[in-house]
């Protein structure tokens, strides 16, 4: 599976871990940027090209690296049809997808290391929508916000 990535200055050297790992477990990275930990950019740039990949179909989910997650978080979410979270557990990696069909991941490469961001990421990959009809009920209610 193709797994798009993306980060900002502040996300470049987590990112590189996260390439490794997502070729590591059988998986194709897709290197949105940031290309270099030395010039400042901004993380909505990043977390745009993101979720565009996963709306366009170019990946089916995609992780984006800012200093906190936060800010990526609040602007992968402005995309109709993208559900971001930002995660430093493995149990909301795996959750948020299981129940609420997360397609973006955020972490903060100011908030936990690698070994933790790569297993979150792990999870966060691995897991699958399960379609129980709450969730779905869940979501549909969701996609309704978004065309008001």
């Amino acid at each position: 599976m193709q797994i798009a990535i993306a980060s900002d200055h502040a996300g470049f050297s987590l990112k590189a871990a996260l390439i490794n790992k997502i070729k590591l477990l059988g998986h194709e990275p897709l290197d949105l940027g940031t290309g270099s930990p030395n010039d400042s950019v901004d993380y909505p740039d990043f977390a745009a090209k993101a979720a565009r990949a996963v709306l366009e179909g170019k990946a089916p989910k995609a992780i984006v690296v800012c200093g906190s997650g936060v800010g990526a978080c609040v602007a992968a979410n402005k995309f109709k049809g993208i559900r971001a979270a930002v995660c430093h557990d493995t149990y909301s990696a795996h959750q948020g997808v299981e129940h609420d069909d997360m397609n973006v991941l955020c972490l903060g490469a100011r908030i936990i290391g690698p070994a933790l961001a790569e297993e979150i990421m792990k999870h966060f990959i691995e897991a699958v929508f399960s379609r129980e009809p709450r969730y779905v009920r869940r979501l549909d209610k969701i996609a309704a916000f978004e065309q008001r």
